[in-house]
């Protein structure tokens, strides 16, 4: 694999790095995204692909079953906190997206349980910021199959996510202010489409006091 890496670097310079070179090199000297993206880490899901980006056009944080935490101050969950709180109050990005997407191993090992998930470990910590999203789900009654449900809690984490968003008091104040626009959006596997879940600007948050 590690071959295959370093011929793809190598085509990447023979090609796009000399048809874009003045562009990479400006960018190297400085990011003004308008967008930051909290995305899952599957490998399946690449948002750089999925909505045809160049660098520099997006500010990417990802993590298991793209998540994000509560406002807290303990250090906790501070790398997607941190990237969110550099990419809100450090690049001004105008909107924070989150992406979810279908067969999630995370969201499927918060619904599943009994999936060799270490319950003292890293993974199952980290998935239990959905379990509110979880209890939700499994208290419908219309979903009648464990895939019914995987892909409902799927859906509804990125709900659960975008509350947390607003928990951030420099993420609240400046979609209050109009100046940020939260955005949640769930991408199927196997179609290839791409489905808005949630929003909030401020004309939601207003209504929402």
């Amino acid at each position: 694999m590690l071959e295959k890496l370093l011929k793809g670097h190598q085509r990447f310079l023979d090609g796009y790095y000399k048809q874009n070179r003045e562009q990479l090199k400006a960018l190297a000297e400085k990011q003004t995204p308008e967008v930051a993206m909290v995305s899952c880490c599957d490998s399946r899901v690449d948002p750089s692909i999925l909505f045809d980006l160049d660098p520099g056009d997006i500010f990417i944080v990802r993590n298991v079953a793209n998540l994000v935490p509560p406002y807290e101050i303990k250090g906790e969950y501070h790398g997607t906190s941190a990237a969110l709180e550099f990419a809100v109050t450090g690049l001004m990005v105008k909107q924070v997206i989150i992406l979810g997407h279908a067969n999630c191993g995370g969201i499927r090992a918060l619904i599943e349980e009994n999936n060799g998930i270490q319950k003292d470990g890293f993974i199952n910590n980290w998935i239990q910021i959905a379990a509110g999203a979880k209890e939700e789900v499994l208290a419908r009654t219309d979903l009648e199959t464990v895939e019914q449900k995987i892909d409902a809690c799927e859906k509804t984490a990125i709900s659960y996510s975008m509350v947390n968003l607003m928990t951030y008091p420099w993420i609240k104040s400046r979609v209050e202010l109009g100046e940020l626009e939260l955005i949640g959006c769930y991408y199927d596997l196997h179609s290839g489409e791409l489905v808005m879940i949630d929003k909030m600007d401020a004309k939601k948050a207003k209504e929402s006091k």
